[in-house]
């Protein structure tokens, strides 16, 4: 009536390893966006925590560092897994070292 019957097209016969060049080439657009996901995202994270893990790892009695909580003080004591900071004359807070996350210049407090 309205509608015309629809049959199927054969498909061309491949040639010898055409089907594997096609399946890479479909693959092509996901290893692409993979390469720019590694060089935009991930690889500069993994440098700042780098650079972060070297911070951490370098602060000494005395550096006037910056928390991530907000606070500022000078640091007191060090141990394995946490620092005590002193934010206000007498008055000292123990952080984790990984809450620390800048050591600002010396004279910065005052």
């Amino acid at each position: 009536m309205l509608i015309s019957s629809a049959f199927a097209q054969a498909a061309p016969a491949a040639a010898t390893g055409g089907g594997m060049q096609d399946s890479l080439m479909s693959m092509l657009p996901l290893v692409l966006m993979f390469v720019v996901l590694y060089f935009v995202m991930i690889r500069p994270q993994m440098k700042r925590q780098k650079e972060h893990r070297s911070m951490i790892e370098a602060l000494a009695k005395g550096d006037e560092v910056a928390t991530s909580g907000g606070l500022i003080g000078k640091v007191t004591k060090l141990g394995d897994n946490y620092v005590s900071v002193e934010i206000a004359s007498g008055v000292e807070v123990q952080l984790q070292r990984t809450a620390v996350v800048q050591v600002l210049p010396k004279g910065s407090l005052k």
